[in-house]
C-alpha cells in the first residue's frame, strides 16, 4: 500500500521520509548501511592493496571484471536462494559470507607465495576469493529494495522515495573514506589492515540486526522459481521503454567500469599527490596519497548528498530525463578531466571530485525510469531483469581498461573510457524520447 510522501528539499528531509517508511524497509536499510560502510571502507581502496601485494594494472583490470561478473549474476540469482529459504536466512546467510570475505581480504596479507608445482599461487589471488564472499550482501538485494520503494511510494514521487533512502544508504559511503584516511595517514599499510578488521565487525553487526530485526511476515517475493526460463522470460517481457536507457545506461557503465578501480592509481602511483593542511587548534597535517584519495571521495560523496533529494524533487518539474542525462555526462566527462588534471595541485584534484559527485544527483531519478514502466508487483524481475544485461554487457570493462592501462598508457585507457561514455549520453539524448514525458 502505498504511503504519503513528505516533501523532500534536501538531505535531513530525506532522512525524515527515510524513517517514516516501513520497518522492513527500515531494517533492511540499517544493514545496508552497516554493509555499505564496511564495503566503502575496502572496496575503494584494494586496487592499491593488490599492488602492495604484488599485482600490476593487468591483475587489477581483472579484479574490476570479477567484480562485474559478481554485479551481473548476484542480484538474480540472489533473489532465488531468498525465494527458496526465505528472506530471513537468506540476508543472514549472504551476510555471513560477506563477513567471511574481509576475512579472507585480511588474511591475504599474511599468506606467502604458495607453490603448486610449476604454479605459483601469489598473495593477491586471495584478495580476488575474498571478493566473490564479500560482494554477496552487496548485491543481493538491489531487486528487492527497488520493489518495496516502488510499493511504499507513489508513482509520482518515485525519485524522491529513492533519494530518501539512497541519501541513508550512501551516508556510509561519505563516513567510510573518512575513517581509511585517518588510518592510513602516512601510507597505506599496516593501516588498511585495521581498516579490514573494522570492516569485519561492521559487517558481523549487519548481520545480527538484520537477522534479530528484519520482520519476514512483510515478504512479498515469490516462493519458488521456475528455472532459466524464467530469466528468460523476464528478459523478453523488460518494458519497450527501458532499452534506449540500457543501451545508453551500459555504455556509461561500461566506460566507468575501465577506470573505476584505477582512480586511485592515479592519485597514489601515477600523479602520487597526497595533501598538506595547516588547521586551526590541530595544527599541520600531511596526508599520504592513499589518505588523500579517502578524503577527496568523502568530497564526492559530500556533494552526492547535498544535491540528492534538491534534484530528485527538481526532476518533478523538468522531467527525469535530463536529470539523469546530467548524470550520465558527469559519468562520461570524468576519467578525462582526472587523468589529464595538473598533477601538483590538490585543490584542483578537490574540485573535480565535488563535480563528480554531481553523478549521484541523478542516480534517484535513474532508478525511477528503471522501475517506472513496471507494473506495480513486478518492480524486483523488472529491476533483476534490468540489471542481469546491463551487468553482462559492462563485464569486459575492466579487463580492456586494465589491459590499455598497463599494455598502453593510462591517458589512453582514461580517453577511450571517456569517449565510450559521450556515446552513451549521445544515445540517451536521441533516442530516449520515451522519457520526455516521464516526471
Amino acid at each position: 500500500m502505498a504511503q504519503q510522501q513528505a516533501e523532500v528539499a534536501g538531505p535531513l528531509d530525506a532522512f525524515r521520509q527515510f524513517f517514516s517508511l516501513r520497518r522492513d524497509v527500515l531494517v533492511l536499510s540499517l544493514a545496508m548501511f552497516a554493509f555499505s560502510l564496511g564495503f566503502q571502507m575496502t572496496n575503494r581502496f584494494i586496487p592499491d592493496y593488490l599492488v602492495y601485494l604484488g599485482a600490476g594494472g593487468f591483475v587489477v583490470g581483472l579484479f574490476a571484471t570479477l567484480g562485474n561478473v559478481i554485479g551481473a549474476v548476484y542480484p538474480y540469482y540472489g533473489g532465488v536462494v531468498s525465494d527458496r529459504v526465505g528472506s530471513r536466512y537468506a540476508l543472514t546467510v549472504f551476510g555471513f559470507l560477506s563477513t567471511f570475505g574481509f576475512v579472507v581480504w585480511l588474511a591475504a596479507a599474511y599468506v606467502p607465495t604458495i607453490e603448486i608445482g610449476a604454479v605459483a599461487v601469489e598473495p593477491w589471488v586471495w584478495v580476488f576469493v575474498g571478493l566473490l564472499l564479500a560482494q554477496c550482501w552487496k548485491s543481493f538485494g538491489i531487486g528487492g529494495h527497488y520493489a518495496i520503494v516502488k510499493q511504499a511510494t507513489e508513482p509520482s514521487q518515485l525519485a524522491r522515495g529513492f533519494a530518501s533512502t539512497e541519501t541513508f544508504r550512501r551516508t556510509a559511503f561519505l563516513i567510510a573514506p573518512l575513517i581509511v584516511a585517518v588510518l592510513v595517514v602516512d601510507e597505506l599499510m599496516p593501516g588498511f589492515l585495521w581498516v579490514l578488521v573494522i570492516g569485519i565487525i561492521f559487517a558481523l553487526l549487519g548481520t545480527i540486526i538484520q537477522h534479530l530485526l528484519y520482520e519476514t511476515d512483510q515478504d512479498t517475493l515469490g516462493k519458488e522459481f521456475q528455472g532459466v526460463g524464467q530469466v528468460v522470460d523476464d528478459l523478453r517481457t523488460l518494458p519497450d521503454e527501458l532499452r534506449p536507457l540500457l543501451i545508453s545506461d551500459a555504455l556509461v557503465r561500461f566506460a566507468n567500469g575501465m577506470v573505476y578501480a584505477f582512480f586511485i592509481l592515479v592519485i597514489t602511483l601515477d600523479m602520487g599527490i597526497g595533501l598538506s593542511l595547516t588547521l586551526p587548534v590541530i595544527g599541520a597535517i600531511d596526508l599520504s596519497p592513499a589518505a588523500f584519495f579517502g578524503v577527496l571521495l568523502s568530497i564526492e560523496m559530500f556533494v552526492a548528498l547535498l544535491t540528492m533529494a534538491p534534484v530528485a524533487k527538481i526532476a518533478e518539474y523538468t522531467g527525469l530525463k535530463p536529470v539523469v542525462a546530467l548524470g550520465f555526462f558527469v559519468y562520461a566527462i570524468f576519467p578525462v578531466m582526472l587523468i589529464f588534471a595538473p598533477q601538483d595541485n590538490a585543490w584542483i584534484l578537490i574540485a573535480l571530485f565535488a563535480f563528480s559527485g554531481l553523478r549521484f544527483a541523478g542516480l534517484p531519478a535513474h532508478k525511477a525510469l528503471i522501475v517506472g514502466p513496471a507494473e506495480q508487483d513486478a518492480g524486483g524481475r523488472v529491476t533483476g531483469s534490468y540489471y542481469l544485461v546491463r551487468g553482462a554487457l559492462v563485464i569486459p570493462s575492466g579487463v580492456l581498461g586494465g589491459f590499455l592501462w598497463e599494455f598502453v598508457t593510462p591517458e589512453v585507457s582514461f580517453t577511450v573510457a571517456s569517449i565510450i561514455g559521450l556515446v552513451g549520453v549521445a544515445y540517451f539524448l536521441l533516442y530516449g524520447k520515451e522519457f520526455d514525458a516521464y516526471a
